[in-house]
């Protein structure tokens, strides 16, 4: 298949053909030295095909790094922004809502109708080989943009406009470019020491880096965290690591006006609403859960909506959460230009792994671990997840938690810039003369030093306190 106005390459130098004639001594005879750029039209077909077919196959072909922008047929990438941008949404995605949305965004004609779409479900028997198909097309495109680039290169010889050194560097550029593009580059990550120096020099009187606006004094002094980093809450069940974690989506949200993106796999989002009423109206969430209202309930609960509305909190409750599905969501969000300062995942052991063959759960959770450290450097947020603890702490006679209690992977452990372990004496002795106290055990911390800090639990208003601080 070609297209309508392939492009056109020079032959012979001066014009002159082999048998001595000029070429431009007559009209073309033929479009015999026309060339269609480098693409592979069926794969691009099956690779939408394949993501129409299978949700596993959107995100893992968005793992391939291929956007809209790759595909040569503009049609293709029309409906590959549209599938991208319902899967960062977590809505359905087949033949027909994808008509649906491109009808919405007035791009159904411009994708080639809604027959076409259900022409690429059929042109797939499988959405297996998805990220093969996308592996091609991702080359194809590569390949088109060193012939860009040379044909730019090619324009800059024959203009011959400046000095010669100034076209040598315009090609360079222009080569460079493109072997960036077609080789990962991730040549930003890499600087001299020399550099690194001079930008620590200058900065010394600056203000110190913003860092994330914790909900617990004590904790905010001792653990400074900064974009990039993943941090481990760990617990054994119904301790609160649960209540934490929404305790720092609430501040950073509600009270400081900052995105944070929570995905839980524990609770749906009706749960977490009715946690973050009983939280912020201090309206105990036995309460709020059955519509049982006392005293001045109603006008606490409208006084926290108040607060709660507008605050840029984003809740996915989706099951078994991937990396590569996480991934997407916040590309969808940096998209929109709101890239959270927080993810905060609820909870890791129940992740999805790829999936690779003949991988046992640790090295499943090892994979999730890793994921999430690369995804807080790739998006330089900061990254919150929380951890089940193994029955080893139960056994012990003041059932504190260790840092070797973190179950099913050493590699938690090691991807964590800080972890901290949480213990409730009154979980396991009501009577205990600490109840109602909460310890965060900070049993690894790289920005600095560790330590415990203890914080009032308010287990019937979903939340934790500092100490102190009452009602």
């Amino acid at each position: 298949m070609r297209r309508d106005s392939p492009m056109s390459v020079p032959t012979q130098p001066g014009g002159i053909e082999d048998g001595g004639a000029s070429l431009f001594d007559e009209a073309p005879k033929a479009a015999a030295f026309e060339r269609v750029p480098p693409q592979d039209l069926e794969a691009e077909q099956c690779v939408l095909g394949g993501m129409l077919l299978s949700k596993d196959a959107i995100g893992e072909v968005n793992e391939t790094g291929i956007d809209s922008t790759a595909y040569y047929r503009p049609a293709h990438g029309a409906i590959h922004s549209a599938i991208m941008a319902m899967y960062g949404k977590g809505e359905p995605v087949d033949p027909i809502t994808v008509a649906d949305y491109l009808t919405k965004t007035g791009d159904l004609d411009r994708a080639g109708g809604a027959p076409y779409l259900h022409t690429l479900v059929q042109t797939v028997p499988t959405a297996a080989n998805a990220v093969y198909y996308a592996g091609i097309v991702k080359e194809r495109a590569q390949l088109r943009r060193l012939v860009e680039a040379g044909t730019r290169i090619a324009q800059l010889g024959y203009a011959a406009d400046g000095e010669v050194s100034e076209i040598v560097n315009a090609a360079q550029a222009e080569m460079q470019s493109a072997v960036q593009l077609t080789a990962g580059a991730g040549q930003e990550r890499v600087q001299w020491v020399d550099d690194m120096l001079e930008d620590y020099l200058v900065s010394m009187d600056a203000p110190p880096p913003t860092r994330l606006p914790l909900p617990y004094t004590d904790l905010q002094a001792m653990l400074p965290m900064e974009p990039g980093d993943l941090v481990v809450v760990a617990a054994r069940p119904a301790i609160g690591k649960s209540v934490v974690l929404l305790d720092i989506a609430r501040h950073v949200a509600i009270e400081h006006r900052m995105t944070a993106l929570v995905s839980s796999m524990e609770m749906s989002r009706p749960q977490l609403m009715e946690r973050i009423i009983a939280a912020e109206a201090r309206v105990p969430l036995h309460r709020v859960k059955d519509r049982h209202y006392e005293n001045d309930d109603r006008k606490r609960i409208h006084d926290a909506a108040l607060r709660i509305g507008g605050a840029p909190m984003v809740v996915d409750d989706g099951p078994a959460a991937t990396v590569v599905q996480l991934r997407s969501r916040l590309r969808w969000l940096q998209a929109q230009d709101r890239l959270p300062a927080v993810l905060i995942v609820d909870y890791l052991q129940i992740m999805k792994a790829s999936g690779k063959r003949g991988q046992n759960r640790t090295g499943e959770v090892d994979e999730i671990s890793r994921g999430l450290k690369e995804l807080g450097a790739e998006f330089g947020v900061i990254v919150i997840a929380a951890a089940q603890l193994n029955r080893e702490v139960e056994k012990r006679e003041d059932k504190k938690p260790m840092m070797a209690d973190l179950r099913e992977s050493g590699s938690i452990e090691a991807d964590a810039n800080a972890v901290i372990l949480l213990h409730r004496p009154d979980a396991y002795d009501k009577e205990h003369e600490r109840a109602g106290e909460m310890d965060l055990i900070i049993g690894k911390n790289r920005q600095g030093p560790t330590g415990t800090v203890t914080v009032a639990f308010q287990g019937h208003y979903a939340r934790a306190r500092n100490l102190g601080t009452g009602f």
